[in-house]
């Protein structure tokens, strides 16, 4: 027998529904309230809508080509081929949902596998998780500062090894990373600038015993500025927070502008030739966010002479250093070179403007 044609099936008794073991298939649409269908695979609960005046119970599986009405409660297992709009509140989905759904869906919960076409959040997207994966072709976000590597505790430890990584297959990845060790940020290929705009900061002075010392903080400015008053004889010149990450050779070039404003400049700013500019250096590393013990050395300099300013009022003197920390013990002298340069005499020209 393929076909039965009746109006209405109850059970034995005439006073419910008929139960299928094996499971019932539907070919067509299964509209209706109230419709209670159990065992899709475990033991959910599914309320349609009715349908004639009485109910389905089906203890196997059920399949119908597409659904129409509201569907509540549990789902588990996999729901596919759903069409037309229909409004779907669940509360446990486990499985794959796979189709089309248009319409509400409220209180999912569990790990259902979701993939949807073009989706709009209006208000805030939590995502939890391991790994969140962007496959996409154009990324445009509209903040304009983006800030990575949050806790809830962030330190210059938790910032180590932070940056950007761009892949670049077998010829190697391209990253720009913040290493706490030299607390600066590093860079795994070189750079291309179109203009570069150093930072000028007034040189710092401060007394130390007899000595005047002239502080260049090499974490505040590549270049410096300082007027040398009379009778103001430089005795040390201070490097202070130069990067010195244990095992990791660096360099760092610091220029000073001079202005002589003595009108009696003989010998100010310690520029005799026996105490010139660098005879007397001092530096102090800096490592994994804080200084360490400062070492005392003397500058190497051209030919073996003095570095001197000037002794016309007026007149402008630069003055370059280069500190070389060789990677070594970063509380050892012998771990710093000074090397110290100078031109000198400026003044304004006799010819133009």
């Amino acid at each position: 027998m393929s076909e039965i044609r009746v109006n209405n099936i109850k059970n034995e008794a005439g006073s419910g529904a008929p139960t299928f073991p094996n499971g019932a298939t539907i070919i067509g649409t299964l509209t209706g309230t109230a419709t209670t269908a159990q065992g899709l695979t475990g033991t959910p609960n599914i309320t349609v809508g009715t349908i004639g005046a009485t109910s389905l119970n089906a203890s196997g599986v059920v399949t119908a080509t597409s659904f129409v009405g509201a569907v509540t409660g549990n789902v588990t297992g996999n729901a596919t081929g759903l069409s037309g709009t229909p409004n779907i509140t669940v509360g446990t989905v486990t499985g794959n949902l796979t189709g089309n759904v248009t319409g509400n869906a409220t209180g999912l919960s569990g790990t259902p596998n979701i993939t949807v076409g073009n989706a709009t959040v209006t208000g805030d997207l939590t995502v939890q998780g391991t790994t969140t994966t962007i496959d996409t072709v154009n990324l445009v976000i509209e903040d304009k500062n983006i800030g990575i590597g949050t806790t809830t505790a962030a330190s210059n430890t938790t910032a180590d090894g932070g940056g950007l990584t761009i892949f670049g297959g077998s010829d190697g990845d391209k990253t720009w990373t913040w290493e706490r060790g030299s607390s600066s940020f590093v860079y795994s290929d070189p750079n291309k600038f179109k203009g570069v705009i150093e930072t000028v900061a007034a040189a710092t002075t401060y007394t130390s015993g007899s000595n005047l010392v002239l502080e260049l903080d090499v974490r505040n400015a590549t270049t410096y500025t300082y007027t040398i008053p009379t009778g103001a004889n430089i005795g040390i010149v201070s490097f202070k927070n130069m990067p010195a990450f244990t095992g990791n050779a660096n360099g760092t070039t610091l220029t000073c502008i001079f202005t002589q404003m003595s009108s009696t400049p003989a010998g100010t700013g310690n520029t005799t030739g026996t105490t010139g500019i660098g005879t007397n250096c001092f530096v102090t590393g800096y490592e994994n966010g804080a200084a360490v013990a400062g070492i005392s050395t003397r500058a190497l300099v051209g030919s073996g002479t003095t570095v001197t300013l000037s002794a016309t009022s007026n007149d402008r003197d630069f003055v370059s250093f280069f500190v070389h920390y060789t990677g070594g013990t970063n509380t050892t002298a012998t771990s710093y070179q000074v090397y110290a340069t100078k031109n000198g005499g400026f003044r304004q020209g006799n010819v133009g403007v």
